[in-house]
């Protein structure tokens, strides 16, 4: 298995490994092949895909604001996974982000994927209880849950 940074040339199995993971909250906007490749430009180190054989099996997605890094849209396909595959991706993003400088990151996991909230608690990412989550749209996104 190799981790390399992801490019936007992986899109389309990075895309379709995240409509195979139950559970992804994916929309028409920021998932977009535009909205993606924003991202990359952005933070071009310190987002990564593990590959098989030219095949995607994980990605990470990760960056920050210069302050706080986040991290988003971490998948394992399902016939990789039990194998260390994210904590090895989890990995590869902190040392990146760790490398810009950045000294605490953040990430979102909906309260009912029950498997990410397993995992990111095994990842030593605490649960935080005195902030409440606050969104605002600024044009509609279309979800595109899986």
């Amino acid at each position: 298995m190799k981790i390399r940074r992801m490019t936007i040339a992986d899109y389309e199995a990075v895309y379709a490994l995240w409509l195979s993971c139950k559970g992804m909250g994916l929309n028409d906007v920021d998932d977009s092949r535009e909205g993606i490749e924003k991202y990359l430009n952005r933070n071009p180190s310190t987002c990564f895909v593990a590959e098989e054989a030219g095949q995607i099996a994980g990605v990470i997605l990760s960056g920050h604001d210069g302050r706080r890094g986040f991290i988003h849209h971490t998948a394992v396909h399902p016939d990789y996974r039990k194998m260390g595959l994210g904590k090895m991706l989890v990995e590869a993003a902190l040392a990146a982000l760790k490398k810009e400088g950045i000294s605490k990151v953040a990430l979102v996991v909906f309260s009912h994927n029950e498997n990410g909230n397993a995992f990111w608690e095994k990842m030593g990412f605490t649960k935080r209880t005195d902030l409440t989550y606050r969104n605002l749209a600024l044009r509609e996104l279309v979800r595109q849950d899986t």
